[in-house]
């Protein structure tokens, strides 16, 4: 049987880091520092909000659980951090308080 992982489950930095997107719900944050496969806001890490005129700009109702099951794509961008291990996120965007979107930049290889 496949474990399901839960808010409560994660480690702090995960938590932190799945309330913030939760709590930003439309927007961006730049910058991401990932050490240890854990997110880390760091001074030059930006939170970037968009407001929708007419739309739902507060944060996720989920936001205030202490605990809940975590979604597909939570699941699927902490297997991003782990797989990145030590790095940067360039640009994770979230919508509807999910990440939606990750870029990297990826270093040019010093092989070539």
């Amino acid at each position: 049987m496949v474990s399901v992982p839960t808010k409560s489950s994660l480690t702090p930095a995960r938590r932190r880091l799945v309330e913030r997107l939760q709590q930003l719900n439309f927007g961006r944050v730049e910058g991401l520092l990932v050490r240890g496969g854990e997110p880390v806001f760091g001074p030059a890490t930006r939170v970037v909000c968009e407001i929708k005129f007419g739309g739902e700009n507060a944060p996720r109702p989920e936001h205030g659980l202490d605990d809940f099951v975590v979604k597909a794509q939570v699941v699927e961008l902490l297997r991003c951090l782990s797989e990145i291990g030590d790095g940067r996120i360039d640009v994770l965007e979230v919508k509807h308080g999910l990440p939606f979107r990750l870029v990297l930049a990826e270093a040019p290889d010093s092989a070539a």
